[in-house]
């Protein structure tokens, strides 16, 4: 990695991670221990039970009554530790001697995380806080001592350099952190560049964006509405109704309880645009949890129609439903279904519009998610292909003649993408690409040729994938 990209990713982790995050003096309210040692909770848990990180992070947070100026530090451990555990245990491997026990590795991971990167936490701090749990976790003083040996030994001869490492791919897959074999995959499919640029991007803070419900308010009312709340916030220049929160908590405001905005990933809006629904159209949103882009779809069609929702839980499907009310959108019919089996349920071709969000290996919301990458395998992709083209399948089946139907994933891997869309067209000669004019001047692929991959450098959102189709006679 170029020096420049190397104070890029620190500065910015720096700006973003960082604000009002300082622990308090002493030992705050949680449990036996402090904010690091909530941190080292919730990693052993994503660890040993694959636990997600997102939910345990929140979950923690309210159980045990964060308070709000240690929120910032907790989801920065949580978060930058997981992100950069393989660069860690690069770092750390030199000054290691014999086994460790899982719980002081991560401590050890934890620690050296905000030695590399986290410059207003003190490096002398760190240190004294990790043989402090240690102390407190440990059966006998020699664990504190190894921690502490462990770290000093880095304070005073460094770590290791990371340009030295002469194979690009395993270069790239330490200094980001991502699993070699990913790294040799993207670098097959996208070249070096874009490889290194997205692997960087993904250990970035993802941005907070909403959605302005039309049917309430259009995007200038929108803004001036959390304005109003002393929200910072500004236009996004890729979806028109897509706001950027540079500070605050969208979720707790006025706007959001009045359902004038909801929460949504700025990549995840183009399937609504890609549909090119209208009001009064029958629509299908086959794999619809959690509900952002279904209630998006029926926001476009100015909540006038019938827009059909399943998928296979039922807990998801409350979920949709309380989204849409708290929106005021009503012509959303929600059933927990397998989409593979919709033909049994509905009447062949008699939906004009159909959506696809297919499940996949997510590895768009790496961001978002961090222990994806640690948890994915290559045989993963073979079998999320065939589910995908089943599900593309079935909506073929429900399709009118004429009827548009879109396929999208929240990852970037070309089987699952560009692989799926050729062999379903391969095998439905009747249906073609649809070039989406009416979708914003920023989409300039959709538009063109019916299908995008965004990238999450693209516009600093999640990586997702979008191509629609269109059912000739």
């Amino acid at each position: 990695m170029s020096k420049a990209k190397t104070e890029k990713k620190r500065a910015r982790q720096a700006a973003n991670g960082n604000k009002g995050a300082q622990a308090k003096k002493g030992k705050p309210a949680i449990w036996d221990g402090n904010v690091r040692d909530a941190a080292l909770t919730i990693l052993l848990a994503v660890d040993q039970n694959q636990a997600y990180s997102n939910l345990l992070l929140h979950q923690t947070i309210e159980k045990y009554k964060i308070d709000a100026k240690d929120r910032g530090l907790l989801t920065e451990l949580t978060y930058g530790t997981l992100q950069y555990k393989m660069t860690l245990d690069y770092y750390l491997e030199p000054y290691v001697r014999g086994k460790l026990d899982d719980w002081v590795r991560w401590l050890l991971r934890l620690s050296l995380y905000q030695i590399v990167y986290l410059d207003k936490i003190p490096d002398h701090a760190a240190v004294n806080e990790a043989v402090e749990i240690a102390k407190h976790r440990a059966r006998h003083r020699g664990v504190s001592a190894t921690v502490n040996g462990i770290l000093r030994s880095i304070l005073r001869e460094g770590v290791q350099d990371t340009t030295k490492i002469e194979d690009v791919a395993t270069r790239i897959s330490i200094e980001t952190s991502h699993p070699e074999w990913l790294v040799r995959r993207y670098i097959d499919a996208f070249g070096v560049e874009k490889t290194e640029d997205l692997l960087i991007e993904n250990n970035f803070p993802p941005l907070q964006t909403v959605r302005v419900n039309a049917t309430k308010a259009d995007t200038t009312k929108g803004l001036e509405t959390l304005w109003e709340e002393k929200y910072a916030v500004r236009r996004s220049q890729t979806i028109p109704e897509c706001l950027h929160i540079v500070e605050g908590q969208p979720a707790k405001s006025q706007a959001f309880k009045d359902g004038v905005i909801t929460i949504q990933d700025e990549s995840s809006m183009i399937p609504a645009y890609a549909l090119d629904v209208k009001p009064g159209m029958r629509v299908y949103d086959m794999c619809s949890a959690p509900g952002g882009k279904t209630t998006h779809i029926a926001e476009k069609m100015n909540n006038e129609g019938e827009l059909i929702a399943t998928d296979l839980h039922q807990h998801k499907m409350k979920l949709i439903q309380q989204n849409a009310d708290r929106l005021g959108l009503s012509i959303i019919q929600t059933q927990v279904m397998d989409g593979r089996k919709a033909t049994e349920a509905f009447e062949k071709e008699s939906f004009d519009r159909i959506l696809v969000d297919a499940p996949c290996s997510g590895l768009g919301v790496i961001r978002r998610k961090p222990d994806i990458k640690y948890t994915k395998s290559e045989a993963d992709f073979a079998s999320l292909h065939a589910i995908q083209l089943d599900l593309l399948e079935s909506a073929y089946e429900l399709l009118k003649v004429g009827g548009k139907m879109v396929y999208s994933t929240c990852t970037i891997d070309k089987l699952e993408n560009n692989g799926t869309v050729e062999a379903f067209l391969e095998k439905h000669p009747d249906l073609v690409l649809a070039p989406v004019v009416n979708a914003p001047e920023a989409l300039t692929e959709l538009r063109e040729t019916g299908m995008m991959q965004v990238f999450p450098q693209d516009f600093n959102s999640d990586g997702f994938f979008v191509a629609a189709f269109e059912k000739k006679a």
